[in-house]
């Protein structure tokens, strides 16, 4: 077995498999041999002596990355951080000095949510090296995570007085102000970071967001393109990207192949540009995951929808969130407006006989999104979104209001354990696709939802929707509104301090209760 096959084999997670054929390079020349062998030794339990393989590699190369890190990467894809985080432990007992073991495992407990061990942890980093950027960078991650805005921003611009020309803490800055509301500050950082790095794709990413929440959308989608030089957007040439539509382009009888990128509820959110394409005479063949199919299928101006296969032939491919770009010339900026998806109007009276009919509010409640655990930026945002169900009894005491779970996914689990005197009916086992999601939500009176593919369902079908929000809100949000141009019938509820969410709770059961009172 070659190295790169076994390699392959540990990014699969089957450590085991390949130990044996590994196990001769143990005390061989072969470093990255060895490294692998150490691999297999913590994914199979071995902490300790997959730590003493490590250090003594580490300790050969004492500037370069310490090969947990490649570890830490390895496990973080196979949601197996536990793992990495005990191999560092036991790397700290043999090289309890090491400033990079800090900064590995305090980075492995930001991603686990442990974030006052992670700041003690990379605190530690610093300590042993007080000059070194990355520690500071990644301490002002774990305080930005567990809400400590300010203190991460006394962390950066420390490091950025020693090391002003370092554009990645100009850029971290710049995301830490943007999730502050601090738009301006935070856009001359981006400006000063990207003078000095222009071509680096994940700062204008994070540029491109900021743009966007100050609403100059012209620039920030275009900015915001910078995305497919970063892994995980589209595998389709850009050479036949859709380019940018002028008021008079002409793309009648061009086929359009749109794509899903990333999560749900961008697609859902941009479903209201393809009756604008087939309005100038496209063809639009949208290419989406089958929970999405039958819901696009109904979309005005959609031609085409496949499930799956091989790319169909196209003259320009266009991802969801590319959409906007292309209409930000024309009269159609914002697409089409709410309702634009529509639900299937059989499902919809099937599905009204799962709700109470006791003439009490019927109220849709969504408390967790996706997790991703195998991806690290998705999973810690959802960690910031997302909350517990017990946290949610306040609404039990809301009188008038029935509570109907459209929760799926890792979250619903909570449900075994719901808070006390909580009743919440559960239909979710008739909701299969997110058609049938948006039948039900035809015969609730609201939606109230954290920042998930359900506030966009919702809002696309024209529902009301109480969304709670973190206080680092997303872009498409703006900043400091309580309603959107993107769906009419969608209020805000933003948390006012960072990752507290009991007065956003307090503020939706007091929401309820009077809309609760209008319809009695």
């Amino acid at each position: 077995m070659t190295l790169q096959r076994a390699l392959a084999e540990i990014r699969s997670g089957h450590f085991a498999r390949v130990m044996p054929v590994l196990a001769p390079y143990a005390d061989g020349p072969d470093i990255q041999a060895k490294i692998l062998y150490a691999f297999c030794l913590a994914g199979t339990g071995l902490h300790s002596q997959a730590a003493i393989i490590l250090c003594d590699v580490a300790g050969r190369n004492p500037t370069s990355l310490h090969p947990t890190q490649d570890l830490s990467d390895v496990m973080a894809a196979l949601d197996r951080r536990a793992d990495a985080a005990a191999t560092c432990r036991a790397a700290l007992e043999l090289t309890p000095h090491d400033a990079r073991l800090h900064e590995v495992l305090g980075s492995l407990l930001v991603q686990q949510g442990l974030l006052d061990e992670a700041v003690e942890t990379l605190g530690k980093a610093v300590a042993l090296r007080p000059n070194g950027a990355l520690a500071r960078n990644l301490l002002a991650m774990a305080l930005t995570e567990r809400g400590n805005m300010d203190d991460a921003l006394t962390q950066l611009h420390d490091t950025s007085r020693e090391h002003p020309r370092h554009a990645g803490t100009l850029s971290n800055m710049g995301t830490i102000l943007t999730g502050m509301g601090r738009l301006e500050d935070a856009l001359e950082h981006f400006r000063r970071a990207i003078a000095l790095r222009p071509e680096d794709a994940q700062i204008r990413l994070n540029h491109s967001v900021a743009l966007l929440k100050a609403g100059l959308y012209t620039h920030g989608w275009q900015e915001h393109e910078w995305r497919f030089n970063l892994p995980g957007h589209t595998t389709l040439p850009l050479a036949r990207l859709m380019p940018t539509l002028g008021p008079d382009t002409d793309i009648r009888g061009r086929r359009i192949l749109i794509t899903q990128e990333e999560g749900l509820g961008d697609t859902l959110m941009y479903l209201r540009y393809i009756k604008p394409l087939s309005d100038r005479g496209a063809i639009t063949h949208l290419w989406v995951p089958q929970s999405l199919a039958d819901l696009c299928r109904r979309v005005v101006g959609v031609h085409t929808v496949q499930v799956g296969g091989h790319a169909p032939d196209y003259d320009w491919h266009c991802p969801f969130i590319s959409l906007p770009r292309v209409f930000a010339a024309t009269s159609d900026a914002w697409g089409s407006r709410p309702p634009y998806l529509r639900a299937d109007s059989v499902k919809v009276r099937e599905l009204a006989h799962f709700l109470p009919q006791n003439g009490r509010l019927n109220v849709g409640l969504v408390w967790g999104g996706d997790p991703r655990p195998t991806m690290v930026a998705p999973n810690v945002v959802d960690r910031r979104r997302s909350l517990n169900l017990r946290e949610l009894a306040p609404l039990s005491h809301v009188a008038g209001i029935n509570l109907i779970s459209l929760q799926k996914g890792d979250y619903a689990r909570q449900m075994m354990d719901p808070p006390e005197d909580m009743i919440l009916y559960d239909p979710t086992d008739e909701l299969r696709t997110m058609d049938d999601t948006a039948a039900l939500i035809m015969s609730l009176d609201v939606v109230v939802s954290v920042d998930t593919s359900v506030v966009h369902l919702a809002g696309g079908l024209g529902k009301p929707v109480l969304m709670m929000d973190r206080y680092d809100n997303c872009w498409r949000w703006l900043q400091g509104r309580a309603d959107t141009p993107w769906y009419p019938t969608l209020h805000i509820i933003r948390q006012t301090t960072p990752r507290r969410w009991d007065d956003v709770i307090e503020r939706v059961a007091h929401t309820l209760g009077v809309m609760a009172e209008k319809r009695g």
